[in-house]
């Protein structure tokens, strides 16, 4: 977007542009989110920038009024391949926290100098700035959405001292951390909220923005992939759903849910995390938000997918619909590979044999006992627990192996030319499932699977001979959305026939199938 595109959608109050940029006035010396409810600044005065952190560094506070901090984070990250976009990737996730700007700069393949520069130059803030303002973010959350000690939000936030938490607040919000804990309860963030006494020891509920419109179609999607011990779902007459399981986290387990109430006024969608140590939370909140892609732009995907004549009625049908991410990068490449030539339900019982082989969970939510088998413990009971043709066998056990030693290491970090080039050598691997884990590992919104089975059987029943092109490339780049369109559309088709009076033996292949 240009200056006065931006400038038109801060005039007009547009909340779906809130996060994905920033608007600094210079006549008050503030920064505020694009829909902030004050009079529209002169044009002459304001300054936009693509992060928080850039406007921190420009010298200039949050809004109180419009707390611009509190919004769904942007998509841009996910579009962009560039250094910046990777690199912003890997610090919402705690890296810097964990490993400093070294190990950042490292994992880009990068020196710590070059990658100041370049992300300076690309987001106007360096990599400690924009870590600082991402744990200024989560601060505000926890702040304005829960009873923590401010000593404990502190530290699960990602600052090293409470001292360091206080000067953070003071500079970037104006405002004592108590004095911003006191607008959650007067904008009604805090309303209901659980304390303490009402929920078990070291179990923390927040609430998780994101833009409408929101399709619930991606707890559906979660639900039959399941793998019993490791996941659970469930479903309510009123059109609640919830999704939980474990997970591993960079200092400890941990368990999750995630609940989406439609008749919840303002907190319709909440993370409940339980048993995580507290310096986790930052990196476990980054995980859920990209498994169930909060930060995605739904108006802008829906507006350019029903442009294309075969997918509006669809869209008009389902909007808001969403592409699912991962908790663990190197569980969602076995979990590919399991199931890439057999169905969903075939997958399933094979990921739900080979859990065995995972670790207990420890303290939890009933019905979670076990994590997902580490590359190590893959690598070794593998061969054990995993039934199909030895090829394929052997492929899965590889790569397990190649994970547990190093030799493999991918992530949130890589880009789809990165990540081509790690895995395509890997025996077992090929086109198809390097472009469902970029879906679904880096959030790549452009993918299309056209050899995958499903999306030719969506495309069955979409309007033909459109004279648009076979590869969707019309409606680039949310071609992954476009085809989360075609597998809803293939798996209508699969219930209906397996519903009674119909033959089920006769379906269709899972998205998880690949034709080499």
């Amino acid at each position: 977007m240009d200056f006065w595109q931006r400038y038109r959608a801060i005039d007009a109050r547009d909340t779906r542009f809130d996060g994905q940029f920033f608007t600094a006035v210079s006549s008050t010396g503030i920064y505020c989110r694009p829909s902030c409810p004050a009079r529209t600044p002169k044009a002459g005065n304001v300054t936009f920038y693509e992060t928080s952190a850039a406007a921190h560094e420009a010298g200039y506070r949050a809004c109180k009024r419009c707390l611009p901090e509190a919004v769904p984070g942007t998509p841009a990250w996910n579009i962009r391949s560039d250094i910046a976009g990777r690199a912003m990737r890997l610090i919402n996730d705690g890296v810097i926290t964990r490993e400093g700007v070294d190990g950042l700069a490292r994992r880009l393949g990068y020196s710590a100098r070059q990658l100041n520069r370049i992300l300076s130059n690309e987001l106007g803030a360096g990599p400690l700035s924009l870590a600082r303002a991402s744990r200024a973010q989560t601060a505000r959350t926890l702040l304005v959405s829960t009873e923590m000690r401010l000593a404990d939000v502190a530290f699960a936030s990602g600052f090293n001292s409470v001292r360091q938490f206080n000067d953070t607040i003071g500079e970037v919000f104006a405002m004592t951390p108590t004095a911003l804990r006191a607008t959650g309860a007067k904008t009604g963030q805090r309303r209901g909220a659980a304390t303490p006494s009402d929920l078990a020891p070291g179990t923390l509920t927040l609430t998780l923005p994101y833009r409408e419109p929101f399709d619930p179609g991606i707890f559906d999607f979660l639900a039959v992939r399941a793998v019993p011990g490791i996941e659970l779902s469930g479903s309510g007459p009123d059109g609640t759903r919830t999704y939980a399981r474990t997970l591993r986290l960079p200092r400890g387990n941990a368990s999750f849910s995630v609940t989406y109430s439609p008749s919840s006024a303002g907190k319709p969608l909440q993370l409940t995390a339980l048993a995580v140590d507290l310096h986790d939370l930052p990196a476990l909140l980054s995980r859920v938000r990209r498994l169930f892609d909060l930060d995605a732009d739904p108006q802008a995907i829906d507006d350019a997918l029903a442009m294309d004549l075969r997918l509006v009625n669809s869209v008009l049908a389902t909007p808001g619909i969403r592409v699912p991410g991962a908790v663990d990068p190197q569980e969602l490449l076995i979990r590919a590979m399991i199931g890439q030539q057999i169905t969903v339900a075939t997958a399933r019982t094979a990921l739900t044999q080979l859990s065995v082989a995972g670790s207990p969970a420890g303290a939890g939510a009933p019905g979670l006992e076990r994590l997902f088998p580490t590359s190590s413990e893959l690598a070794d009971h593998g061969r054990t627990l995993l039934r199909g043709p030895q090829r394929r066998i052997d492929s899965i056990v590889a790569t397990a192996d190649a994970m547990a030693t190093g030799a493999l290491e991918f992530g949130y970090g890589d880009d789809f030319a990165g990540l081509e080039r790690k895995l395509l050598p890997l025996p077992g691997v090929g086109p198809w499932t390097v472009g469902y884990v970029a879906m679904r590992v880096l959030g790549a919104p452009d993918v299309f699977l056209a050899n995958d089975a499903a999306v030719r059987s969506g495309l069955k029943l979409l309007p033909a001979d459109t004279g648009l092109s076979a590869d969707f490339r019309e409606v680039s780049p949310w071609r992954s959305y476009a085809t989360m369109h075609l597998w809803r559309a293939a798996a209508k088709r699969t219930t209906l026939k397996a519903s009674p009076g119909n033959t089920p033996e006769v379906r269709e292949r899972p998205p998880e199938t690949r034709r080499r």
